[in-house]
């Protein structure tokens, strides 16, 4: 793994927990899973598009199948690397229980995407399966979101509801 990805894992980390830190700041009122979904979203949005902007060719997403990952790659991945180390320390600070199923979906994809960048392979199926699993993520943040807000049951909410399933 090059040098820079390690600084940018490193960095994403400390700017995840940092607008964590900042979003709860500014919603004190509001519940640690009300904020962390914030992070979620951001991230889920951010992941979509720096995916979206490392594919070379529209007509074959995925390709150059199993091949060397590029630069484009390497740093979208590490982008969510470093999102997935946050929302895991997330996991064991919550007031709530520690969620296990949660936990080890973080570690095993931890482990995955670290594999990817070490051995800086396979970058474009990775990117796309990263794009895939995030392209939802909002619209169910967003429901959550919704409920805390005092919008559970409503139009509104039953839309969110709807388009998490589509």
């Amino acid at each position: 793994m090059e040098d820079y990805i390690v600084k940018l894992v490193v960095l994403g980390v400390i700017s995840w927990a940092s607008a964590f830190m900042v979003i709860r700041r500014m919603f004190p009122k509001r519940s640690f899973d009300f904020c962390n979904r914030l992070v979620s979203t951001i991230h889920a949005t951010l992941a979509v598009t720096l995916s979206s902007l490392t594919v070379e060719d529209w007509r074959c997403p995925v390709c150059p199948l199993a091949s060397k990952s590029s630069p484009k790659q390497m740093q979208t991945l590490a982008v969510t690397l470093a999102y997935l180390i946050y929302d895991l320390i997330c996991c064991f600070l919550d007031d709530k229980r520690v969620n296990l199923d949660n936990s080890i979906h973080h570690l095993v994809s931890i482990v995955g995407i670290g594999a990817g960048l070490f051995y800086e392979m396979c970058g474009s199926e990775m990117v796309a399966s990263l794009w895939i699993t995030e392209i939802s993520s909002p619209f169910l943040h967003l429901r959550e979101l919704l409920k805390e807000l005092g919008y559970r049951d409503t139009d509104l909410n039953l839309i969110f509801d709807v388009s998490t399933e589509i």
